[in-house]
């Protein structure tokens, strides 16, 4: 009978097969010309005769040659500042389709029996609503692996990725790092799929024109609202869809790169629990859209163009676009959360249901609901509860 694998057996095989799936889609496809401006990208090799077509001794001086040429090419792009490497590695394309990944991050896969009861219902709902995609859920040491294949040739990234002093921290750098490299979906191993993805942007919003969508984690209609959360609008980072290359997905990279190594070489990398929120978390994810919609190397902007601003986001109802951007209504992403005019799971408008479960994320730490409001919300699934027994005790009398 054959024994069961050793666990590091396991993840070398983990580690293979994630590794051949990206090998099979193209790190640096070629990319069609974009609406967005125009990026520097390194200049390009002189072409070389075919080898095959001259003798041996000028083939030898050709490998040569080549070889030089690529290490040029490598010491040119690490030359370039952080963000034009990071626009040359994944170059974005907006026309190109939404990738079918569904990325979702744990301590174990579920094929381990330690992978916890209470999330194998949220992960399979995700393969479920999307049987077509690849779907993985990737632990910490298989995450290690990744960044260093993917961002090997940008090192500042790799080195920052592992001074992250919390599995926190480095929970949030992973999502935006792999939909940069590979776009598709990023989900909280906590979220259920409540809709497929191909139903979330409305028939008059073209694929092939939308390269990021998001969601509102909250609209704080209260004068206290400083006391709750971190922006008056707050974008949520618990599911993204994005098209590799992205530049609001290479700025955050490239921000939190800039940031962790400051600290880092001035030794004060210590980020203490509540301030995870503004490090990687939603509060500087908003503050990068935020400045995107704003930009002027991506938007025409006039003197008398009003700023975009949370005043644009509040009380939505609907999809809304802004350039390649579609940020959904509230209930979209968080629904039942009993505030910000959230509507509830059964509303046509919920794709995607956060459980607040997961424990890399409590809670305290991240999204903090009034007391009021949570007790509002407590008090009407209560009330909702008790409704649906009588109901059904009368049906059955």
């Amino acid at each position: 009978m054959a024994g069961k694998l050793s666990p590091r057996r396991a993840l070398m095989i983990a580690v293979l097969i994630i590794c051949c799936i990206l090998f099979l889609y193209p790190r640096n496809p070629t990319a069609t010309p974009s609406p967005l401006k125009d990026e520097a990208r390194p200049p390009k090799s002189e072409p070389v005769t075919p080898a095959e077509s001259k003798p041996q001794e000028a083939q030898e001086v050709q490998v040569q040659s080549s070889q030089r040429q690529q290490k040029l090419t490598i010491e040119k792009l690490r030359s370039l500042p952080l963000r034009e490497q990071l626009a040359y590695q994944f170059p974005y394309n907006v026309a190109a389709k939404f990738p079918a990944f569904i990325w979702q991050t744990w301590k174990t896969t579920p094929a381990s029996p330690q992978f916890e009861e209470k999330f194998r219902p949220t992960e399979a709902s995700w393969t479920e609503k999307h049987p077509t995609f690849v779907h993985e859920v990737i632990t910490d040491q298989v995450a290690d692996h990744l960044i260093r294949h993917l961002y090997g040739a940008i090192p500042e990234v790799v080195e920052a990725f592992n001074a992250l002093p919390l599995k926190i921290l480095k929970a949030d750098f992973f999502r935006y790092l792999i939909l940069l490299a590979r776009g598709g979906i990023y989900a909280d191993i906590d979220t259920v799929a409540l809709k497929a993805a191909q139903e979330w942007l409305p028939d008059n919003f073209k694929p092939n024109t939308v390269g990021l969508v998001i969601g509102i984690e909250a609209d704080p209609d209260r004068p206290d609202w400083k006391k709750w959360y971190s922006r008056r609008i707050q974008f949520c980072q618990w599911t993204i869809q994005a098209k590799p290359g992205h530049p609001v997905l290479r700025e955050i990279i490239a921000n939190i790169t800039e940031h962790t190594l400051e600290h880092k070489r001035a030794g004060k990398l210590k980020v203490a629990h509540d301030k995870v929120v503004e490090f990687t978390g939603p509060a500087v994810w908003t503050d990068v859209i935020m400045d995107f919609f704003n930009d002027p190397k991506y938007f025409e902007t006039t003197s008398t163009a009003e700023e975009v601003s949370w005043k644009n986001f509040t009380r939505i109802k609907n999809p809304k676009r802004i350039g390649d951007v579609v940020v959904l209504p509230i209930t979209s992403f968080s629904p039942g959360i009993g505030h910000s005019g959230a509507g509830d799971k059964n509303d046509p408008q919920a794709f995607v249901f956060h459980n607040f479960e997961g424990s890399w994320k409590p809670d305290s730490e991240r999204h903090i609901e009034p007391k009021e409001d949570r007790e509002k919300r407590e008090r009407e699934e209560r009330e909702k509860k008790e409704k649906e027994a009588r109901e059904k005790a009368a049906k059955q009398n």
